[in-house]
């Protein structure tokens, strides 16, 4: 079974940091790394910073604290680096730098001498330069080593009773933002606001996708309709938090719509 090969990967690593972002990838990292090395030997980390939903934060530490373990959230910096604002197509390759220097400084103060994420085998046919970042620095990728996809992170995760298995995918709100657009904290908040008002309205899959002036809004399928059917209080929310023109793509929500990203 391939959650025994990743168990018995993690085994190997000894005591290891886990970067949980309360999505269904870390969360399956964080339970077998507990079950393969015991809590004592594990630590899991979440990163808060302006580009990740407030809501989004605090739900993976409720995810963490739920699987029977604490965590250490861990402010980064990207907002003050140049190169990061800049938004190049590296972008998500200096985030990463940054948030795996905050662990590395963590497991070297705590003893902790392996730092893991939660790629999948999928991933690897998805433009991540962050990727780069953990090859370079030497995180390793337990999932992707014990052949792990997408569909088998979910599947697992049902056996385990893991309240992630279904979770929608997600990213960072900068990857709203097309490349060459600098990003600065103003704008995040538009596109948090505007994402979280349009999923409480029971859509669970949304993005804004931030076009100078112009939002525009994509769903998966079941959500389009709850969109149109609440457009009027859709458009003038939007408006309140600074955008004019507000669209909604009926193509629906696909990945890598966006600058070749999630």
């Amino acid at each position: 079974m391939k959650y025994e090969k990743l168990k018995k990967i993690i085994k190997g690593l000894g005591r290891v940091i886990v970067a949980c972002s309360g999505g269904a990838d870390s969360t399956l990292l964080l339970k077998a790394s507990l079950d393969a090395v015991g809590s004592e030997n594990v630590l899991a980390v979440i990163a808060s910073s302006p580009i990740y939903p407030e809501a989004d934060t605090r739900s993976a530490e409720r995810i963490v604290k739920a699987i029977g373990t604490d965590c250490v959230i861990v402010e980064t910096s990207q907002l003050k680096s140049e190169k990061f604002i800049e938004n190049s197509i590296d972008r998500c390759y200096y985030c990463k730098q940054i948030i795996i220097d905050k662990l590395i400084y963590i497991g070297n103060n705590k003893g902790f001498n392996n730092i893991t994420e939660g790629s999948n085998v999928d991933d690897m046919s998805d433009l991540r330069p962050g990727s780069r970042a953990c090859r370079e620095k030497g995180v390793v990728s337990p999932l992707q080593l014990a052949g792990l996809t997408k569909k088998d992170v979910r599947e697992i995760s049902r056996v385990l009773g893991l309240d992630t298995a279904d979770r929608p995918s997600d990213t960072c709100l900068a990857t709203r933002i097309p490349y060459g657009i600098p990003i600065d904290r103003a704008l995040l908040q538009k596109i948090e606001r505007s994402e979280l008002f349009i999923k409480g309205l029971s859509i669970q899959q949304v993005r804004v996708r931030c076009h100078g002036n112009i939002a525009r809004i994509e769903t998966a399928q079941d959500g389009l309709d709850k969109v149109i059917e609440n457009r009027d209080a859709v458009a003038e929310r939007l408006r309140e938090y600074g955008f004019m023109y507000i669209t909604l793509d009926l193509e629906g929500y696909r990945s890598g719509s966006m600058n070749g990203t999630v």
